[in-house]
């Protein structure tokens, strides 16, 4: 009964999408059904073949590695003198780790590894999915690198593109996952679904968009602009060789590389903000819950946040088929749209290993991304610094199809994986 639950879900989740598109007419229902398909091959693939589950183990355990490893360097810094042992502590255990994880990627982008690796996938996305070249490139470079930081790279795009390509990629910013944190959210919540909801994740964001915000790119427009070293093969492009052009697609604009050693230090720098950012969001949040419901409780002992947003968030728990444990999921997605990811995962951590598989994959999955409120003020902000006033204005007029959007691809992803898990 619960799968047919699951199924009725992940239908109305897309005719939500489909009532709430900008432009029903131009929705290119064949590239959202290919991407339909391939995504619930992915995590058909990836949850029920011994292969894939492997494949996502591995790539669980080698996050846990790292941060373990990362332990060495945390162990010598806060270790007391005396020799007693470090308490674990939600700040030791899972940000002090981003301290490794944040200079290893950069590292890999510094000598080309990453954006090799994004480049190709992107291409490969783009050719499966029918959808833009730029649009596809950036889910992928948003998987390593994040929102705000895919964005910042991506300048000379965003001033390029029109203001509805802009929005586009604003609703896509909402449901990224940056690698540098995986390794902090496989301490709390089962890795082998959190692997599984990055991939997933990158495919529903395009779904998704193309529903809410169909647009039509024509062949001309449907080109990469970065930041690199030029090429002549870019050189021609520009210059208007057809053949290249059309091979090609791409501007690229020449930059200095920064020596290594300055840029390491940065990197690391960088890493340490994130971590504060982290820290101030998750003490802020949680503190303003604990006043909220103060306050709440004042009024009548039952109310509180975690039960008016479990009332508003039911229906959708429900149709992820989770049965009797509906409730307790909309309280926990509530409070992570309302917050952020950590504070959840933080608060169910020592609880997961006893609750029943599939309402742990749906609730991982659903928690594995930036969809929250305080992400908003982060996109909007982003854009406002690099794009005209006219385009981050309608970025700013469509806050509440950022907001779902990002709810949309948290729903569909789970109720994918948990097709497969039982």
């Amino acid at each position: 009964m619960y799968l047919l639950v699951n199924i009725l879900g992940l239908a109305v989740f897309v005719g939500l999408a489909v009532l709430f598109s900008k432009d029903r007419k131009a929705v290119k229902w064949r590239s959202v059904g290919i991407m339909v398909l391939v995504n619930l091959v992915l995590a058909w693939f990836l949850t029920s073949f011994s292969i894939g589950r492997d494949m996502v183990d591995a790539a669980a355990n080698g996050f846990n590695e790292l941060v373990s490893v990362a332990s060495a360097g945390i162990e010598f810094a806060l270790k007391p003198l005396t020799g007693a042992s470090l308490q674990p502590t939600f700040f030791i255990n899972v940000l002090l780790p981003i301290l490794l994880v944040v200079p290893l990627f950069d590292i890999l982008t510094y000598f080309g590894v990453l954006p090799f690796i994004i480049k190709w996938l992107g291409k490969g996305l783009s050719k499966i999915s029918g959808q833009p070249k730029f649009e596809s490139f950036f889910s992928i470079e948003m998987m390593f690198l994040g929102n705000t930081e895919a964005l910042a790279v991506s300048g000379l795009q965003l001033k390029n593109m029109n203001a509805k390509r802009n929005l586009t990629l604003a609703m896509m910013s909402m449901s990224c996952v940056t690698a540098s944190v995986i390794g902090s959210y496989t301490q709390m919540m089962p890795g082998r679904f959190i692997l599984t909801a990055v991939p997933i994740n990158v495919i529903n964001a395009l779904i998704v968009t193309a529903i809410l915000n169909p647009v039509d790119v024509p062949a001309e427009e449907d080109t990469i602009a970065k930041i690199g070293p030029a090429t002549p093969a870019a050189t021609n492009a520009e210059s208007g060789s057809a053949e290249l052009a059309n091979e090609v697609k791409e501007e690229v604009v020449a930059e200095e590389r920064e020596p290594f050693f300055s840029f390491l230090g940065d990197s690391i720098l960088n890493a340490g903000k994130l971590i504060l950012i982290i820290a101030a969001n998750v003490i802020a949040f949680v503190a303003l819950a604990a006043m909220i419901d103060k306050l709440l409780g004042g009024i009548h002992p039952w109310l509180s946040l975690e039960h008016i947003l479990g009332i508003i968030m039911y229906p959708f728990a429900w149709l992820l088929g989770v049965g009797a444990h509906s409730f307790d999921m909309a309280q926990l997605m509530g409070t992570k749209l309302i917050t952020n990811e950590f504070v959840v995962m933080g608060s169910v951590t020592g609880k997961v290993s006893h609750l029943p598989n599939h309402y742990v994959a749906v609730l991982t999955v659903f928690l594995t991304s930036f969809a929250n409120f305080s992400t908003v003020g982060m996109i909007v902000g982003c854009f406002k610094g690099m794009v005209t006033d006219e385009k981050s204005k309608l970025i700013a007029k469509n806050v509440g199809y950022l907001i779902l959007s990002g709810i949309l691809v948290s729903l569909f992803s789970a109720a994918m994986v948990g097709l497969f898990v039982w």
